[in-house]
């Protein structure tokens, strides 16, 4: 098994899970989703870090220090940079780690500007409207491509 950590990074408005469009993101906060995360990484014996940033930047700066310490994959949810941003996706296509894309919500049910991914591609896989779930799922996939 690898000792390198799993990230998990979570781009704008997702420091606000829990109190912005419950009906769309559902109640559980950030620090739920997080701490679960870890609970989940634990029984699977992983070390994991949990990053969170509304600033486009900051979170290319976070994948860049997780590149360059060798981490084993990153969960990312890049919210609303899924659909706008080429400077993210470059740092994703620029990483040797492996990356999963998640979205809490159906993106493909929504209005048509979530359709449109430019992170996807460059991602090992995308799991969407699964709620937090789909982050644990994500991990369990992670861990399992390490172990092969």
């Amino acid at each position: 098994m690898s000792t390198h950590p799993i990230g998990l990074l979570n781009g704008p408005n997702l420091g606000r899970l829990g109190i912005r469009e419950p009906d769309v993101y559902g109640t559980t906060t950030l620090s739920q989703v997080e701490d679960t995360f870890r609970e989940e990484a634990a029984k699977l014996g992983v070390v994991v870090e949990c990053f969170q940033s509304n600033h486009e930047g900051t979170l290319i700066d976070q994948i860049e220090h997780w590149t360059d310490k060798h981490f084993a994959g990153v969960i990312i949810n890049p919210g609303g940079f899924t659909h706008t941003s080429v400077a993210l996706r470059d740092a994703i296509a620029s990483s040797d780690v492996p990356f999963i894309e998640v979205h809490l919500s159906n993106v493909h049910q929504r209005e048509e500007f979530r359709h449109r991914s430019l992170t996807a591609g460059v991602c090992e896989a995308v799991i969407a409207g699964l709620g937090p779930n789909g982050y644990y799922a994500a991990l369990r996939h992670l861990v399992g491509q390490i172990r092969k």
